[in-house]
């Protein structure tokens, strides 16, 4: 038996069936989110512009114990790494703020401020969050604040292990005081984290 469609209707619509047929056996559609068309870093660290900074691959590193606790707490000391690039030709002051302590960094104009160097390390006294969880950071530049869930690693990946906070350093206090620290580090030379 031969099926010939006679009309130019019939034809479209043979065509629109067999078209969708195939599209739903194929599990594509047009209404479908494509991956390609959302921004992403692929990367352990949090990724947000804030004016004409940019930080790229932020993280805390933290054991998750304080003191000679077994127990993960989220009130064991951290440390911010990442790379923090200036995109203008002036010196930018970067503030974040854990909830009670707050850290200003200048970054270098048309540079760019790696959180991980030795001249310019990010302790925090509290990670505010668990290894594997995200911690509330609140970031200001130009005006502009942004609150960023910053993810928290441990010493499990070798990558992070030197980057972890000595259990004898004092970091800075978050109760009440709301103490300020400030790094001005030497722009860096080389590519960001």
């Amino acid at each position: 038996m031969r099926f010939t469609a006679s009309t130019p209707a019939r034809r479209v619509a043979l065509s629109v069936t067999l078209g969708a047929a195939l599209l739903s056996a194929t599990g594509c559609g047009y209404i479908n989110d494509q991956q390609t068309t959302r921004m992403y870093s692929a990367s352990d660290g949090a990724r947000e512009d804030l004016g004409p900074l940019q930080l790229r691959n932020v993280l805390i590193v933290s054991s998750g114990i304080e003191g000679a606790s077994p127990e993960l707490t989220p009130d064991a000391p951290g440390r911010l790494i990442g790379t923090v690039f200036n995109t203008s030709d002036k010196p930018v002051s970067l503030t974040f703020s854990d909830g009670g302590s707050t850290v200003r960094l200048d970054v270098p104009a048309d540079g760019e401020l790696r959180l991980e160097e030795e001249s310019t390390p990010v302790e925090l006294s509290q990670s505010g969050a668990i290894p594997g969880g995200l911690s509330p950071i609140t970031f200001t530049a130009n005006g502009q604040t942004k609150e960023i869930g910053v993810p928290v690693l441990d010493g499990t990946l070798p990558e992070y292990r030197d980057y972890l906070p000595s259990q004898a350093a004092t970091p800075t206090p978050t109760s009440g005081s709301g103490s300020t620290s400030t790094a001005t580090p030497s722009p860096a030379s080389g590519a960001g984290h």
